[in-house]
């Protein structure tokens, strides 16, 4: 039997934690703020969701809009904060001014994160470099995944870089999973699955009523059924 994709969810709260786990998701990225595409929940909030539900969680370790790290010491408290509360998967991206890795930050957020599971998320698609970026966190410590739509501006435009680094699977920089997502519709989906794409990430597709409703269980099963060929 070959293995099932991963979907990931979005998740802003519990209601939205128990409907994507209802609805089939294997993971959900907890964050706040989605006007500012995702900041770090609090610990509270991650010990709530922790409670209701047994799937794993991805936190998101995000102060501010946009990609820079900013109060790097205040990041450092909060992704300590966050172990201390249970957290043992994570989701943090940075970049320096010119586009690059900000290769310092993320080893030093990643220090505190005791060899803890993390995505480097879609800060990939707005680097200078993305193939050096790869290259540069390879062997970083916990590093296990990257979300990607190939393109800063979504799927749409980012497919044919993603079937590119789906087909370097493997390679130096390439070890780790592709998780797609940003812009995602169910059209993308078999193109990727029969490229070995095995990781799907949802956020707006999965609230019909946009992200001022929560999570609907049945759109979420829908995602499921798909990626599972039913």
């Amino acid at each position: 039997m070959s293995k099932r994709a991963v979907l990931e969810v979005i998740a802003l709260d519990v209601e939205d934690a128990v409907a994507a786990q209802a609805g089939g998701a294997d993971r959900l990225e907890l964050v706040t703020d989605m006007a500012a595409d995702g900041l770090t929940p609090s610990a509270a909030t991650f010990a709530g969701i922790r409670a209701a539900v047994d799937i794993s969680l991805r936190v998101m370790l995000r102060l501010a809009d946009g990609f820079a790290a900013g109060d790097v010491g205040r990041l450092v408290r909060v992704a300590r904060e966050l172990r201390d509360a249970g957290a043992e998967e994570f989701v943090l991206g940075f970049l320096d001014a010119d586009g690059g890795v900000d290769l310092g930050t993320v080893e030093r957020v990643v220090g505190e994160l005791d060899g803890c599971r993390w995505t480097f998320h879609r800060a990939i698609d707005h680097a200078a470099d993305r193939d050096a970026l790869r290259k540069q966190l390879d062997g970083v410590p916990g590093l296990d995944t990257f979300l990607t739509a190939g393109s800063a501006a979504g799927v749409d435009d980012g497919l044919r870089t993603l079937l590119a680094e789906a087909s370097r699977g493997g390679e130096p920089g390439y070890e780790q999973q592709l998780l797609v997502g940003g812009g995602l519709r169910l059209d993308h989906v078999p193109t990727l699955l029969a490229a070995g794409v095995d990781a799907f990430h949802i956020g707006g597709a999965a609230r019909p009523g946009g992200w001022a409703g929560p999570v609907s269980v049945e759109a979420v099963r829908q995602w499921r059924q798909v990626l599972d060929g039913r």
